[in-house]
């Protein structure tokens, strides 16, 4: 499913192969929670260089449902979407809403009708084979941090037993079912988690449960303690990470995917993503600015408008600036992954890395 192409210390290089195409790795995959990128349809995807876009189970079992989304030819069909999909079981937002935990599953009240809602590992996978994603998550057990080590033990014990019943609960051969490691940021946790995944025999990892307000130094021994247990040829995805640094700090441990909604968040608060850093487009100074956003970006907004245009648009309340934002945004981190595999086919990532944050600290 995944294969190794080239490799520059520990960042890889690689092509993960689905029912819907092939992904090059590192890639981002832009998050389209209710099965659309807010601000952003698929023509504006593709044209951005998307290779693969995640939804989230939990709003879609929710509303519409996923037996609609399966009458309507699944995600793809749904969505309009061609390329690959990946959809992740919802645990991080069911764990956000207080739920009952017990060993059979989840219960929680929806956030739509207020109706309670039970939730298993084996109904995670049934649902998710519905909508039809090219790569399912199993469902686990988060806990926000920080927390006492038992509490992080218990959750990571429980996910494990949920990832060995979803691994039987799975019907679909053409849907690859990943497993979760979890373990807070405690190192001896996560490699035990890690290394019971990997006995598992899942096409795939997550590496769940970061992202989540530690310090970057706790979640790079997290995924360091994590990887050093996993498989080498087998893909690694680090789940919610978006941001530049962390994106970077993660590939050079060996990581392969990323995604969040970082980048469709910040444009909608009229923050910019350049590679000499960050701005918010909403300041006084870009008034009469008649530069693009970022000299040498190949966006259609960068193409077309001025920071002084975009200013306007975004200080007046025009809805098309948080689309023009968002294309921004979006291209700016897809075209980083672009470059990065680039540097590591030419075996030159830590230079890359180390040429990439001085221009952004300049």
């Amino acid at each position: 499913m995944w294969e190794l192409l080239a490799a520059s210390g520990s960042a890889r290089r690689g092509r993960l192969q689905t029912p819907h195409g092939a992904v090059e790795t590192p890639a981002f995959m832009p998050v389209g929670t209710r099965a659309g990128v807010k601000a952003v349809d698929a023509d504006d995807l593709e044209g951005l260089g998307a290779q693969i876009m995640l939804s989230n189970t939990y709003h879609l079992m929710l509303r519409p449902g996923a037996e609609l989304i399966a009458g309507l030819g699944g995600l793809h069909g749904f969505a309009g979407w061609s390329r690959p999909t990946l959809t992740d079981s919802g645990g991080f937002q069911v764990f956000s809403l207080a739920p009952k935990v017990t060993e059979e599953g989840v219960a929680f009240q929806s956030t739509y009708d207020g109706d309670r809602v039970f939730l298993t590992p084996e109904e995670a996978v049934h649902i998710q084979e519905q909508l039809g994603a090219d790569i399912a998550m199993q469902l686990d057990v988060l806990v926000g941090l920080p927390a006492p080590r038992p509490d992080l033990e218990a959750a990571m014990e429980r996910t494990l037993r949920w990832g060995e019943r979803a691994l039987r609960a799975r019907t679909r051969d053409d849907q690859a079912l990943f497993g979760i490691v979890q373990g807070g940021v405690d190192a001896e946790l996560r490699a035990r988690s890690a290394a019971a995944t990997a006995r598992a025999g899942f096409p795939g990892f997550g590496i769940g449960g970061l992202s989540v307000g530690e310090s970057a130094a706790d979640r790079d021994r997290a995924i360091d303690a994590t990887v050093a247990e996993l498989p080498g040829d087998k893909v690694r995805y680090v789940m919610g990470l978006g941001d530049t640094e962390g994106v970077l700090a993660a590939i050079s441990r060996g990581c392969d995917l990323f995604d969040c909604v970082w980048p469709t968040r910040l444009a909608r608060h009229g923050k910019v993503l350049t590679a000499s850093g960050d701005f918010s487009i909403k300041r006084a100074e870009f008034a009469a600015d008649p530069r693009p956003l970022e000299e040498g970006c190949d966006c259609a907004t960068c193409a077309r408008y001025s920071r002084a245009y975009l200013r306007h648009l975004k200080v007046t309340g025009e809805l098309s600036a948080l689309r023009l934002l968002s294309i921004h945004n979006l291209r700016y981190t897809i075209r980083l992954m672009a470059d990065v595999r680039a540097a590591i086919e030419a075996d030159e990532f830590e230079e890359f890395v180390g040429k990439r944050t001085a221009h952004r600290m300049a």
